[in-house]
């Protein structure tokens, strides 16, 4: 069992930045990748980045390629999403997603992730 929490989110003005976090306990060690999606009202859960738990490698959606940024620090088994240029469609509850398989990476889809978070909301105001 992977445990993971969220935290960091808020209400911000587009153009504004914000970073949210999320920090896994329990069996760690076998993560493959950890993912960022979010949710907004009445639409389907999309994939935003993902990053190699014991590798730097990462993936973007196009829509946030170039504005946000996602690092881990293993030391404290968190995982970050630096969000920048915040759009008002950036609005959404965001959740992180710890993936025990390579698939998990290479095709980021909501059913490849075995553990989720709460989610954290994220409103951008225009």
């Amino acid at each position: 069992q992977v445990h993971m929490v969220e935290s960091g989110g808020g209400l911000v003005q587009a153009g504004d930045s914000l970073r949210i976090s999320c920090t896994a306990s329990g069996r760690t060690s076998d993560i493959y990748c950890m993912g960022w999606f979010r949710q907004a009202p009445g639409q389907d859960r999309e994939f935003v980045a993902v990053i190699k738990w014991n590798a730097d490698s990462a993936n973007y959606a196009d829509s946030v390629k170039g504005r946000f940024t996602i690092s881990r620090d293993n030391a404290k088994n968190t995982v970050y999403l630096q969000m920048d240029s915040l759009k008002s469609e950036d609005t959404a509850v965001y959740y992180c997603g710890a993936g025990m398989e390579d698939g998990s990476y290479y095709y980021p889809r909501t059913y490849q992730f075995d553990y989720w978070g709460q989610g954290t909301q994220v409103t951008v105001s225009s």
